[in-house]
């Protein structure tokens, strides 16, 4: 009995050791099952994780360069991000106090801030200082190895971005973040091709957290980004920001400017200026020191949101973000469509009465000229920019013919320009153009485009009649020199013939010559311009008790023989009271068009052709006669025709000391050198720059010669024109002699419908 009860415990206890083996290594199988097939992937990556420290290595973003390929307009340089390893720091506090008092003075951190961020065991990566140069850089390495730290701080390679030019092409290259990711510009419209790809480095540690040997590490090099060669040339692009400055200044231009230089033929932007304008090395300071008083006078609540507007409005780029109506420009087009119709001849006439009269209008739409120009033919209407001339081409076309050609010009969807923002254009759809929305459409007001639409059909009238593909980058190019991709320079579609574009290109250039576009006219080059003088008519409606404000543009080509280069100058919100409130686009916008061209065409390598007439009126170079005794300057003065003047002895055999205009200066024909010798008083010689704003030539040409100056004649210099623009602004003290530069220019506002506030309301 006693046996069998044994048996049965021993049976019992067997059961029971096997049922426990069997639920001991069931859950085991099963705990394995879950950690090692279900949380098998989740474990393996969380080890690897522990065990391995990945770190990213930058790539350096590509190098912009400008359409020479040797001027650098953007790149990137080594510098270095400040990391700290709390890990190996947190549990020596003499470490941390050493780390944290040595490193902040340099870096210029707070010592008690970063002696906080040595404590966090659990981290092996905080960023402490980025972007540090070269000298930071050596001071830091200099400490970590004066104190024998060869753990817990680390220098990562990285990259800044640089501007060698400042603010020339700012508002076309845009700037980086701080991430160095594109944020407005080129930089953001290309931050792919740009940016390239980052490398990484991938080490192993041990159990004891410490690095592995160096052939358990794994690298990945970055890939750098690629370069841009752009359309843009430099000293265009800064001749263009010279001469908007200039204007801005003069004419004192209240809402900014543009001016875009354009090769017709394969639509590349050789220059585009815009102002406001920022320094891409320094985006988020607003340069107008106007505006920044003003935002300094506003109640403090209201300051960081109008800094903010302000900073934004810097980075617009107007040139492709901003609309405007573009006037009478846009009548070379208009005056296209008609010829290319068949609907008139350069021969064609109408007359025009000063006004037009539409039904359901309690007012007529004026011509600027009130009281008409008469009978005149198509040529003379647009050399006369004749609005009435225009709204009956219109008409003579109709809605649908109009809205077709519109929509070939471009003017109906964004060009495609390789930049950033572009806008879309406002317009009347076809259902909505009727007679009189037709007829203000026809002399360029009523609609909005951008001016980069407005340069891109500007050349389709200059290369023959075909539409181009504007952009600014030529090509792409890798980090091995091996060309990407390059600018599609094939034209988009013909809009109008050979024929027509040239009828047009060879009135715009009388235009320019003796028309009301001879504010654009320079010296030796065939020119062909077209003004614009649009109203701003929306603001006007919106506070009817403030004046109409304008836009003054000039857009035009050269040379007129074989169209090369495309010009428009856009002045935004001109004639401040101390300027007469000249708001016309030839009297503003015409000279800076001129200037541009004047110092443009040479360089790009345009030989001036001069007539005989241009000839007699063209400017000496002053001769070298400093240094010579005064008997010998003298004789080679009579030589060359010019006039002098002694200031000082008079003795022959003394030596000229100084001369005005210097050598090498210009001189007018005619003109006089005045000659320094031993004995003058510098004071005496000085006098005062007289204001010759509004004289026609022979009163400007009295007021220089009363005043001891001379004058150098830019424009055309014909009846009925006046001085626009000035040299050497009124008021500065010059010696006597000095020759002041001065530009006339009919000052008629050629696109203002008079009295037009009714226009498009019934009654």
């Amino acid at each position: 009995m006693a046996k069998g009860i044994a048996e049965k415990m021993k049976k019992k206890a067997m059961g029971l050791t096997a049922a426990l083996l069997v639920v001991g290594f069931g859950a085991a199988a099963v705990s394995l099952f879950h950690w090692q097939i279900l949380r098998g992937e989740d474990m393996s990556t969380a080890a690897m994780d522990q065990s391995l420290r990945s770190t990213t290595l930058p790539a350096m973003r590509g190098t912009i360069y400008d359409a020479t390929g040797t001027k650098v307009l953007a790149q990137s340089a080594s510098v270095w991000t400040v990391v700290l390893e709390p890990a190996f720091l947190a549990h020596d506090e003499d470490l941390r106090r050493k780390v944290s008092s040595g490193l902040a003075p340099i870096l210029e951190l707070d010592e008690e801030e970063l002696y906080e961020k040595t404590g966090d065991a659990s981290s092996y990566y905080t960023v402490i200082k980025r972007r540090i140069e070269t000298e930071t850089r050596d001071t830091v390495n200099q400490f970590l190895t004066d104190n024998g730290i060869d753990s817990g701080v680390r220098l990562i390679d990285d990259y800044k971005r640089y501007y060698p030019y400042g603010t020339v092409a700012s508002n076309i290259l845009g700037f980086t973040g701080y991430d160095g990711q594109g944020l407005e510009g080129l930089e953001l419209y290309y931050d792919n091709e740009l940016r390239g790809t980052a490398g990484r480095m991938v080490s192993a540690r041990n159990a004891w957290n410490l690095d592995m040997p160096f052939e358990k590490e794994q690298l990945i090099e970055a890939e750098n980004g690629s370069d841009l060669v752009l359309t843009i040339d430099e000293t265009v692009q800064s001749i263009l920001k010279k001469y908007l400055a200039e204007g801005i200044e003069k004419y004192q231009v209240k809402n900014g400017a543009v001016a875009i230089m354009m090769d017709v033929k394969t639509g590349g932007v050789i220059g585009l200026s815009t102002k406001p304008d920022y320094d891409p090395n320094d985006p988020f300071t607003v340069l107008d020191e106007n505006l920044l008083a003003e935002i300094e006078a506003l109640p403090e609540s209201e300051q960081d949101e109008a800094y903010n507007t302000a900073q934004i409005r810097q980075w617009r780029n107007k040139a492709v973000a901003d609309t405007y109506y573009p006037g009478s420009v846009f009548k070379m087009c208009v005056g296209a469509m008609g010829l290319e119709e068949g609907l008139i001849t350069e021969a064609s006439s109408y007359t025009c009465n000063g006004f037009v009269k539409f039904e359901g209008m309690k007012d007529p739409i004026h011509c600027w000229k009130h009281a008409g120009h008469g009978t005149t033919t198509f040529r003379e209407g647009l050399c006369n920019s004749c609005n009435p001339w225009f709204m009956h081409i219109g008409d003579l076309l109709g809605a649908t013919t109009f809205a077709k050609y519109r929509e070939a010009f471009g003017f109906t969807q964004k060009t495609g320009i390789d930049l950033p923002g572009e806008s879309n254009s406002l317009y009347h759809d076809l259902e909505e153009l009727g007679p009189v929305e037709l007829a203000c459409e026809s002399f360029g007001q009523n609609f909005s485009i951008t001016p980069v639409q407005m340069i891109t059909a500007c050349s389709v009238i200059a290369n023959g009649g075909f539409l181009v593909q504007p952009h600014v980058v030529d090509r792409i190019v890798d980090q091995d020199g091996n060309i990407v991709k390059t600018a599609d320079t094939a034209y988009r579609r013909q809009v109008i013939s050979q024929e027509t574009a040239s009828a047009i290109a060879d009135i715009m250039r009388q235009n320019a010559e003796v028309g009301t576009a001879n504010g654009g006219y320079v010296m030796g080059y065939r020119v062909c311009g077209k003004t614009g003088t649009s109203e701003k008519v929306d603001k006007h409606n919106q506070d009817r008790s403030k004046p109409m404000e304008y836009i003054a543009s000039y857009c035009g080509f050269a040379p007129a023989e074989d169209p090369q280069y495309a010009l428009l100058v856009f002045f935004d919100e001109p004639g401040g009271e101390d300027v007469s409130g000249l708001t016309g686009g030839n009297a503003v916008a015409g000279p800076i068009f001129s200037k541009i061209m004047e110092e443009v065409l040479p360089y790009l390598g345009v030989e001036a052709q001069y007539t005989e007439d241009e000839y007699e009126q063209l400017d000496m170079v002053s001769p070298s006669v400093a240094g010579k005794t005064l008997d010998e300057a003298i004789a080679h003065l009579e030589e060359l025709g010019l006039a002098y003047s002694i200031i000082g002895s008079e003795d022959g055999d003394v030596l000229v000391t100084e001369q005005i205009p210097e050598t090498g200066a210009a001189v007018p024909k005619d003109g006089k050198v005045v000659l320094y010798t031993e004995g003058y008083d510098v004071d005496s010689t000085l006098v005062e720059v007289p204001d010759f704003m509004g004289y026609d030539l022979a009163n400007a040409s009295y007021l220089a010669s009363i005043n001891g100056l001379q004058i150098s004649v830019n424009g055309a210099s014909t009846d009925g024109t006046t001085v626009s623009l000035q040299s050497i602004a009124a008021g500065e003290q010059v010696r006597l002699g000095t020759v002041i530069s001065l530009t006339f220019v009919e000052d008629v506002n050629t696109d203002i419908a008079v009295d037009r506030e009714a226009e498009g309301q019934e009654e």
